[in-house]
């Protein structure tokens, strides 16, 4: 089968960007041990081509010659950089781009997209990030569907103001009724899909689990000359808590901040933490004036450190020389940064909701994460109890064995069997 990969290169979408590099690393390992199918790298930029360039050197590469919404607004932040004008830039395109209208079933056309692939010659799509180009270009694909918060938590604004519940729903919605193949995180994650969108066609069989990895660019062995290159290029603290999570409120950073003044005023932790992450963006500056505020308020400044967005290359040495992970989001079904943590013997403390309770079992400290006391209570503990994080860094090597790299590479090699399957069959019936 010829199969096209569409990946997205963007570090601002965090977790998707990560999930993108683990994919394309598992079909280049599985490209070097069979060459049963072709694969064709589809990019929208000259940005994209230097970034996936390492994946590439054995695929066929193609570049949409249309000009897309996405190639504009990924064009105009590549010259900007990170920071307040690239999100800016972002929201406005959003904003000024045609919306799905109000019925989400009426899938919008998108004839240039499929004779674009109709000529590339491909016989189905892997989307590596859910991407409404995938239904709207009317060809065989499969697509991952990352969560599905807007229908689970709608309270909170990233997945529901000024239009955004109405884009998702339109995305997921017909994302899982037309595709082949539908990839869920976990478990819990399939469930969800078949709750939310079993009435509209989406069947077990064709959600497949597909669990997060650590991304590639991690490694585990640190050395010492580079622990001190990003301690001293960042002016960290000798011990420190990290959580890497952009400033979305569903992340929960403000009861962290409260928890940090709630050990300060009781004296049962000198903790500082470590924050990365981008604020760009109406929602994501005022959680960080939010949060700024409040812990001037609290008189923990001097214990915040807030790195803004951090290059992969560093993130090693912050995980390996964290005293802990601090992740009290809101959102599941499950992070990576927990299995991050995870192959840096980093002991981890996490929410105590579904989804991140089935990822974590007894390899994190579980806590209420509407509870500023509870966060406080488990920080304290990580802080200042060796022994705690000792046993909970050799749990959470134990639990990483699930998230090995060779099993990520089987599950997606079965999927991509199952979907060549599907693809081949809705030839033969095209044919009929």
């Amino acid at each position: 089968m010829h199969i096209a990969v569409v990946p997205y290169s963007d570090p601002s979408l965090g977790g998707a960007f990560q999930y993108s590099l683990a994919v394309l690393d598992a079909l280049a390992e599985k490209f070097q041990h069979t060459q049963d199918d072709r694969y064709t790298l589809i990019v929208r930029s000259e940005r994209e081509c230097r970034d996936f360039d390492q994946f590439t050197s054995r695929w066929k590469l193609a570049r949409f010659p249309f000009f897309t919404r996405e190639r504009l607004v990924d064009a105009i932040k590549a010259s900007v950089g990170q920071g307040w004008l690239r999100q800016a830039i972002k929201q406005t395109a959003y904003r000024l781009a045609p919306a799905p209208g109000s019925d989400p079933d009426r899938i919008k056309s998108n004839g240039a997209g499929h004779r674009f692939l109709k000529r590339c010659g491909v016989d189905w799509v892997l989307y590596t990030t859910p991407n409404a180009q995938s239904f709207e270009a009317g060809f065989p694909y499969v697509s991952p569907i990352f969560d599905l918060q807007h229908r689970l938590q709608p309270e909170f604004p990233e997945v529901s103001a000024d239009g955004e519940w109405d884009r998702r729903e339109y995305l997921y919605r017909n994302g899982t009724r037309e595709a082949m193949l539908v990839l869920a995180d976990s478990e819990v994650g399939k469930e969800d899909i078949l709750n939310c969108y079993g009435s509209y066609g989406i069947t077990p069989d064709r959600v497949k689990v597909l669990p997060y990895l650590s991304p590639p660019y991690l490694t585990s062995e640190v050395p010492p000359s580079e622990r001190q290159r990003v301690r001293t290029a960042y002016r960290l603290p000798e011990r420190y808590l990290l959580y890497p999570a952009q400033l979305w409120p569903h992340k929960n950073h403000m009861r962290l901040i409260q928890a940090l003044g709630q050990l300060k005023e009781t004296n049962e932790a000198d903790a500082h933490m470590v924050l990365c992450g981008t604020h760009g963006g109406a929602i994501r500056t005022n959680v960080y004036r939010d949060i700024m505020r409040e812990a001037e308020r609290l008189r923990v400044m001097e214990r915040i450190h807030y790195l803004g967005y951090v290059p992969n290359d560093a993130m090693s040495a912050l995980y390996a020389e964290a005293v802990g992970l601090v992740m009290p989001t809101f959102f599941g079904p499950t992070n990576i940064p927990i299995i991050e943590a995870w192959q840096f013997g980093c002991p981890v403390l996490t929410s105590d909701i579904r989804g991140i309770r089935e990822q974590v079992r007894e390899a994190g400290l579980l806590v209420d994460p509407r509870s500023v006391e509870a966060i406080a209570a488990g920080m304290s503990r990580l802080w200042n109890n060796e022994g705690l994080r000792v046993d909970l860094a050799e749990r959470g090597r134990h639990r990483l064995r699930q998230y090995t790299r060779q099993n990520f590479c089987d599950k997606l090699a079965n999927i991509i069997a199952e979907a060549n399957q599907r693809a081949a069959d809705l030839r033969l019936k095209r044919v009929a």
